[in-house]
């Protein structure tokens, strides 16, 4: 449960999945996958049986099928819930929609932005209308740190200054010409460096242009930590390694189009919401 994507963004997701696909590599699993290997096995048998039949419509329909996920997502705790459902825990969202490709799960479920992206550049891919949940995107910080009331007044400022918005124009609203986010002149720096955890692979709230991470999420990090007097450095993991990495102090905070639930809330803060987002279904037409 996450626009209009500029030619550049979806070049870069074309080339992502091209890569996966040149080679028609095994997409395999997440060590942490729930799902069985028989049920497995049958539902890919259904979606190849059903090659160029979409046979996946609703929600309901999502009943006894087997689901590819990213590990750690809110769509992959979500999809435990769906009666009957295998799924299929991946690391990356691309080895999930490259496992709907190759038939070995019957849907993913994906954050809305990014399933644009897949749908977009993938004849045999669609994105159902239908959402699987709506939710509100914040920023991740350790239980207790003082640094969270400080984002907090960075977010309020930047929603009010016109910043969030200039950034969804940018990267979600299609405007033309929009820049988003520049560091203003003669910015300084006098309290040190604050370290983002993200896992880069999530466009357009996060993902690689060239060697540099861009996106939603980094550029209000950014804004964030000029309005703070930060630099900003940011460090691409795993999903599911973020959190600990806030624990252990690898990372100050984390943003990768992360969703306030109450698992979560057991071991960081997080801070005001700063988007919208909306889980949606990948099935094969």
């Amino acid at each position: 449960m996450k626009k209009l994507i500029s030619v550049a963004l979806a070049g870069v997701m074309a080339l992502s999945l091209a890569a996966c696909g040149s080679t028609t590599p095994a997409s395999e699993p997440a060590s942490g996958s729930s799902a069985a290997s028989g049920s497995s096995a049958a539902s890919a048998s259904n979606a190849a049986s059903t090659e160029g039949k979409q046979y996946i419509f609703s929600v309901d329909d999502l009943t006894g099928k087997t689901i590819g996920v990213q590990l750690g997502t809110t769509g992959d705790t979500y999809a435990q819930d769906i009666e009957g459902a295998t799924v299929e825990q991946y690391n990356k969202f691309n080895d999930a929609v490259l496992a709907l490709k190759q038939g070995k799960v019957d849907a993913v479920i994906i954050d809305n932005e990014p399933g644009k992206v897949f749908d977009e550049q993938n004849d045999d891919i669609i994105m159902l209308d239908e959402d699987f949940v709506v939710e509100d995107y914040a920023i991740a910080l350790n239980k207790g740190s003082e640094m969270t009331a400080k984002f907090n007044e960075a977010i309020a400022a930047l929603k009010e200054n016109g910043t969030v918005d200039a950034i969804l124009d940018k990267y979600i609203n299609g405007v033309e010409g929009a820049e988003g986010y520049v560091t203003p002149e003669g910015t300084e720096y006098p309290n040190g460096t604050l370290t983002m955890a993200t896992n880069a692979y999530f466009p357009p709230y996060e993902y690689y242009e060239g060697d540099e991470i861009v996106g939603i999420d980094a550029e209000f990090a950014k804004a964030i930590c000029d309005y703070l007097g930060y630099e900003l450095k940011i460090e691409d993991m795993e999903f599911a390694s973020i959190i600990p990495a806030i624990n252990s102090g690898k990372a100050d905070f984390g943003a990768a189009g992360m969703t306030v639930t109450e698992d979560r809330l057991l071991n960081v803060d997080f801070t005001d919401s700063y988007c919208t987002g909306i889980q949606s279904i990948l099935v094969l037409k």
